[in-house]
C-alpha cells in the first residue's frame, strides 16, 4: 500500500477507537437499565404494551419472542410492498412490487441482510422506503444488540435461569442507542449534502448544449456528415432529465449505523445524492464499525475485565488490517492484460493508476477498497464501488470476509456474538490439546455448548454451498449468470455467501431479480440469520445457569496475545475451510487465468 493509504487506515482506526470507547459506556448503561431517567420513560412505554421489564425470560422464550416478532415483520414489509400503489406518500405512482421480489426484500430487511434485487428509486414509494425498509433497519439492528446482550449476561451471571427480557432489550436498543445516533447522524449527512425531502422527483434542464449525432444505420460509430464532409451537429439545449430524490438522509443514517446496507438508490453509496463528498464517505465508513467496535468494550464491562474486550477487538483488528492491505494492493496492481497491450496503469501525478473500473473518481482506489473491506467485514453490504469490477483477488477479499461469518467487527451485535462463538471453539480446541475441560470467561465449556457452537458455525456455510451448487446446476440459476467461466461462478458464490452471512452486497453482474433467486436467496438469508441466533441464545441460557469459576493455574488466559493468535487461527481455519473448494473454482482460478495470460 502507498503511504497515503496507510495514513487513511490509521486515521480511520484512530477515530473509531476514540468514538467507540465512550459509546460503549452509554450502551452498557442503557441496555442494563442503569440510567434512572431512561428507566422511568421506558417503564411507561412498556406498561402500555403490557410488558413488565423486571420479568425476565429464559432463553427459549426469549428466542421465541424474537422469531415471532421478525416473522411478523416479514409479513408487514411484504404487505406494504404489495399494496404501495394504493397507499399514500407515493408521488411517482409506483406500482405493486412483484410477489417474489417482495418476498425476497421482506426477508432481506428483516434479517439485516438488505439484499436488493430491485432499483430503489424505480420500485419503492416513499412510504415503503420509510415504513417498511427504514423501520426494519432499526428492528433488525435492535435484534442483533438484544441477542449479544443476552449472551453477555450468560457469561456474567451465576446460576441464573433467565437471560433478560426480550421486549425491554429491543426497546432499549431502539430508543436509547439506535434512534439518538441515527438522528444526529442524519442531521450531519443532510448538512453535508445528502438529500432529504418529500418532494416528487425533480425535472431539470441539462447543461448539455450540443453533441455529435450518431448514425441511424451502419453502426460504424461515426457521426453523420453533411455535403461538405463536416459532422452534423444536433442541438440538445433544453433537454429534460428526471432526478430521483426523497427522504434519503434519514434512511441512510440507520442503514450505516445498523450495518444494514440497503440503499435508497440502486447505486447505493456510490450515488452522489447518497454519498456526495469525501467527508460523507468517511462518516459512513466510521458509522458502519462504530457500534460493533463499542460492543467489544461492552463485553469487557459486562464480565468485569476490560482485557477480554480488548482481546476480541484486537483479533478483529488484525484480520481487518490484513484484509485492507491485501485488497488495496490487489486493486492498485491493476489489470496485467492492459499493461501487455501497452496501456500505462502506473499511478502518477496525472492518473490514479491501478484498477479504476467500477470506482467513483471522487473516492479512488484507496477509499473504495477501504469501504469494500469495511462493508463486508461488517454485515453492512453498502457499496461505494462496483465489487464485480474488482480484480479477482481484490474481489476475493470481501468474499472471504463474508464467508468467515461476518465476525471481523461484523454486524451490530451479530459480529460480537459470532466472534464469541469462535472464542468458545478456540478454548475447546486448546482444552483438547492439554487434556483439560475448557473454560471461557469463568464458564466451563461442555458438550451442550460445543453442539450449539457447531450449529452456529455450520448452518450458514451449509445453506450457502447447497444454494450455490443448486444455482449453477439448475437452468433457472444459470440463466442469471452474465459472465462466463470462473467469474460467473464467483458471482453466484458471492450472492449466496452474501445472503447466508446477512451482508447484502453483490457481484452485480448476476441477474438475481428472478423467481428462482428471490426464493432461494430469501430462504438462505433466513437460515443464515436465525440458524445462528437460536443456538447463540441457547448458549446464553446454558452459560447463565452455570456457576462462574475462579481462574486456576490450568486455566487458559483469554486476554493475551497467545489467545488472540489462537482465536485468529480458529476463525481463519474453521471459518474458511468450508469454502476453500468453492473459492478454488472461482476467484483463485480467475486470478491464475488473468495473470498467466498477461
Amino acid at each position: 500500500m502507498t503511504s497515503s493509504a496507510w495514513m487513511q487506515l490509521i486515521a480511520f482506526m484512530g477515530a473509531l477507537l476514540a468514538l467507540s470507547w465512550p459509546l460503549a459506556r452509554w450502551i452498557h448503561a442503557a441496555m442494563e437499565g442503569r440510567v434512572a431517567w431512561l428507566q422511568r420513560a421506558e417503564r411507561g412505554l412498556l406498561k402500555l404494551a403490557g410488558v413488565n421489564a423486571d420479568h425476565e425470560q429464559g432463553w427459549l422464550r426469549y428466542a421465541l419472542g424474537l422469531v415471532v416478532l421478525n416473522a411478523l415483520g416479514v409479513l408487514a414489509v411484504y404487505a406494504l410492498q404489495r399494496f404501495q400503489a394504493v397507499l399514500p406518500l407515493n408521488p411517482q405512482g409506483m406500482g405493486a412490487v412483484a410477489p417474489d421480489s417482495a418476498f425476497n426484500t421482506a426477508i432481506s430487511f428483516v434479517t439485516n441482510t438488505n439484499w436488493q434485487g430491485y432499483g430503489g428509486e424505480s420500485t419503492m414509494s416513499y412510504l415503503t422506503q420509510m415504513l417498511a425498509l427504514t423501520v426494519q433497519n432499526f428492528l433488525s439492528a435492535a435484534t442483533g444488540i438484544a441477542v449479544v446482550c443476552a449472551l453477555l449476561r450468560g457469561f456474567a451471571r451465576h446460576g441464573a435461569q433467565a437471560v433478560g427480557n426480550v421486549w425491554a432489550d429491543l426497546t432499549r436498543a431502539t430508543l436509547w442507542v439506535l434512534l439518538p445516533l441515527s438522528f444526529a447522524f442524519a442531521l450531519a449527512l443532510a448538512g453535508l449534502g445528502v438529500v432529504q425531502t418529500f418532494k416528487p422527483y425533480q425535472q431539470v434542464t441539462t447543461l448539455e448544449q450540443q453533441t455529435w449525432q450518431e448514425p441511424q444505420a451502419g453502426g460504424d460509430g461515426q457521426p453523420l456528415k453533411d455535403a461538405q464532409g463536416q459532422p452534423v451537429l444536433v442541438d440538445r439545449s433544453g433537454q429534460q432529465q428526471t432526478l430521483a430524490v426523497g427522504p434519503v438522509a434519514s434512511q441512510l443514517a440507520i442503514k450505516m449505523l445498523g450495518t444494514n446496507g440497503g440503499g435508497f438508490f440502486n447505486a447505493n453509496s456510490a450515488h452522489p445524492f447518497e454519498n456526495p463528498t469525501v467527508a460523507t464517505n468517511a462518516l459512513q465508513m466510521l458509522a458502519i464499525f462504530l457500534i460493533p467496535a463499542a460492543l467489544c468494550f461492552v463485553l469487557g464491562r459486562q464480565v468485569g475485565d476490560m482485557r477480554q474486550g480488548w482481546a476480541v477487538l484486537g483479533a478483529m483488528a488484525v484480520i481487518f488490517v490484513v484484509a485492507v492491505v491485501a485488497a488495496t494492493a490487489a486493486e492498485q496492481a491493476g489489470n496485467p492484460r492492459l499493461a501487455a497491450l501497452g496501456v500505462d496503469s502506473t499511478a502518477s501525478a496525472t492518473q490514479p493508476g491501478g484498477n479504476m473500473e467500477g470506482k467513483e473518481a471522487r473516492f479512488g482506489i484507496q477509499a473504495s477498497s477501504l469501504f469494500a473491506i469495511i462493508t463486508t467485514a461488517a454485515s453492512c453490504g453498502a457499496v461505494n464501488a462496483m465489487h464485480d469490477s474488482f480484480t479477482p483477488l481484490g474481489g476475493a477479499v470481501p468474499l472471504v470476509l463474508m464467508q468467515l461469518g461476518e465476525v471481523v467487527f461484523g454486524g451490530v451485535g451479530s459480529g460480537l456474538y459470532g466472534m464469541l462463538v469462535f472464542a468458545i471453539l478456540a478454548v475447546f480446541v486448546a482444552g483438547l490439546m492439554i487434556g483439560r475441560t475448557p473454560e471461557y470467561l469463568g464458564k466451563k465449556i461442555e458438550a451442550f455448548e460445543v453442539k450449539m457452537v457447531s450449529l452456529a458455525i455450520l448452518l450458514a456455510p451449509l445453506a450457502v454451498l447447497i444454494g450455490t451448487a443448486v444455482a449453477v446446476s439448475a437452468a433457472p440459476g444459470r440463466v442469471g449468470i452474465a459472465a462466463p467461466g470462473a467469474h460467473g461462478f464467483s458471482e453466484v458464490l458471492y450472492a449466496f455467501s452474501s445472503a447466508g452471512n446477512n451482508n447484502g452486497s453483490a457481484f452485480a453482474g448476476l441477474s438475481a431479480n428472478t423467481p428462482f433467486y428471490n426464493l432461494a436467496l430469501g430462504l438462505v438469508m433466513w437460515i443464515g440469520r436465525f440458524g445462528v441466533i437460536v443456538p447463540v441464545l441457547a448458549l446464553a441460557g446454558s452459560l447463565a445457569a452455570k456457576k462462574r469459576l475462579t481462574a486456576g493455574e490450568g486455566t487458559l488466559p483469554t486476554h493475551g496475545p497467545l489467545f488472540v493468535a489462537l482465536l485468529i487461527g480458529v476463525v481463519l481455519l474453521v471459518g474458511l475451510l468450508n469454502y476453500v473448494p468453492a473459492l478454488a473454482l472461482g476467484p483463485v482460478v480467475e486470478h491464475l487465468i488473468l495473470w498467466s495470460a498477461a
